[in-house]
């Protein structure tokens, strides 16, 4: 079966979405789901990206099986690590998701991060710290949505274009390799053909680097979301040589649909 490896239901601050409504709408799509809730102890005060995780398994855990399994999404970020991994061992989550949501303490989602910042710089300063943070939190078993930034960065060409970036995006894919990370091909973005021609470079050097796993994430927050541009995906790891696989008590499980 094949899963959605990155969803968030009301756990999430920033999802109202119920169980129920996203187990319905995977069995109409025949898909496995992982709830991946936002941890991010970085995260300014002025929101809470946590969540109880007693909590979350006391409601959860009965619903979890071969359709479902429970995750976590934590937002790396330098010095956290003790307190990530903290979370972590709380409960037995089925899978761990680092992802980066902030730069110099500020979320990249907000237009005002970019304000009198050059492209270049941004996205140097945005691998830099993945790469970096990905070593020191060699304990996630899957490396988030590594074009996060493109989605919110107010540039006219917002891509993370492979042919620019090269060595810093290197630098992820060898830190991935390296901490046997699998990479997530997050698909948030994938109905933007130049989306879908940027990523492609970045998955093939993966592969050639040594990385042979991967991961389909829809990053849904609504039930309309879930396992969004999954045909799209599965032709693009099959094109970049890579086996899909979903994690179970942190275990990677090959998908076979």
């Amino acid at each position: 079966m094949l899963f959605d490896n990155h969803v968030h239901t009301a756990f999430s601050v920033d999802s109202e979405m119920t169980a129920q409504q996203a187990l319905q709408a995977a069995q109409g799509l025949d898909l496995g789901l992982v709830f991946t809730e936002h941890y991010d102890c970085a995260y300014p005060e002025a929101i809470d990206f946590t969540f109880d995780p007693q909590a979350y398994w006391k409601q959860y855990e009965p619903l979890r099986g071969e359709n479902l399994r429970l995750g976590v999404e934590i937002g790396m970020c330098e010095n956290d690590e003790e307190r990530n991994l903290s979370f972590i061992s709380q409960v037995p989550f089925d899978l761990v998701i680092g992802s980066i949501h902030l730069l110099d303490g500020q979320d990249i989602y907000y237009e005002e991060f970019y304000k009198e910042k050059e492209k270049q710089a941004v996205y140097t300063q945005y691998f830099y710290w993945m790469a970096k943070l990905l070593r020191t939190h060699s304990f996630v078993d899957v490396l988030g949505h590594i074009d996060y930034i493109a989605r919110y960065a107010p540039y006219d060409n917002p891509e993370i274009s492979y042919g620019t970036f090269r060595q810093e995006i290197d630098e992820v894919l060898r830190a991935a390799v390296d901490t046997d990370t699998v990479m997530e091909l997050n698909t948030r973005r994938l109905k933007s053909r130049l989306a879908q021609k940027e990523l492609m470079p970045v998955y093939k050097r993966y592969h050639e680097l040594g990385g042979r796993y991967l991961t389909l994430g829809s990053d849904a927050h609504s039930a309309d979301a879930i396992g969004s541009s999954f045909h799209e995906a599965c032709e693009m790891a099959a094109a970049c040589g890579l086996q899909l696989v979903t994690f179970c008590q942190r275990k990677r499980e090959i998908v076979k649909f």
